[in-house]
């Protein structure tokens, strides 16, 4: 469907319905690192520094269990590998770039950036590099800034909460919040019960290392489950 709208104005358009998600996820994400210890700068700054609501999640929950800076790391990219996967894609559609260009796509590399920028850029073949652009930028016009401001909003209404009232179930309800519904196929719900039986298995390796050892676990053996499924 041909449009009159300029490529930024449509990303634009594109990004705003995902305002719905971002303002209860990043006003969550305020809360519990205001009840993990962190100030309302130091949200602002990690979620500045991270963007990444579950690598961000992830990196709370083993800070506050006292874990090694550098397992917190480790884990925050293992959880965050799929942007890897995205900045794959996207380099067909905006890799000839300059390098300050390149740098500010990276940095805007989200779900809802990659999601909707692939799926116009395949709609629109004739774009040039610089509509292709243009559309990827208004996508995170609205999205990027306002992840920030809702972070900022929820830790200014997590100071607020009484230090009687835990919050600490707000972390794995989160958890289960994001993963129930990325559990479309076979091949996840093995992974998924796979990682769920190994972490129990492995409780005593240090620094909550269960975890991940048990989440690349499940992975590997989810995706045998997908490639087996797949074969003719």
């Amino acid at each position: 469907m041909q449009t009159t709208k300029s490529p930024y104005r449509q990303g634009i358009a594109a990004g705003l319905p995902f305002i719905l998600i971002l303002a209860p996820f990043g006003m969550l994400f305020g809360v519990v690192a205001a009840e993990a210890g962190l100030n309302i700068f130091e949200a602002l700054v990690m979620s500045a520094l991270v963007v990444a609501g579950a690598a961000q999640f992830t990196a709370l929950q083993l800070l506050s269990e006292h874990v090694p800076t550098l397992i917190v790391i480790v884990a925050a990219l293992t959880v965050n590998l799929r942007l890897a996967m995205y900045s794959a894609a996207l380099t067909p559609y905006l890799g000839s770039a300059s390098l300050p260009v390149r740098v500010a796509v990276a940095y805007c590399v989200v779900d809802q950036t990659y999601a909707c920028s692939v799926a116009a850029y395949e709609q629109n073949r004739h774009w040039t590099l610089r509509d292709r652009l243009a559309f990827y930028f208004g996508v995170a016009t609205p999205v990027m800034p306002n992840w920030l401001a809702f972070t900022g909003l929820g830790a200014l209404v997590g100071e607020a909460i009484p230090p009687g009232l835990a919050l600490d179930f707000a972390i794995p309800i989160t958890f289960i919040a994001l993963a129930v519904p990325m559990m479309r196929t076979g091949a996840h719900r093995v992974a998924a019960l796979t990682a769920v039986v190994a972490s129990l298995m492995l409780t005593w390796l240090p620094y909550s290392l269960g975890v991940i050892v048990a989440g690349m676990i499940g992975m590997v053996v989810g995706a045998e489950v997908e490639r087996r499924t797949e074969m003719p």
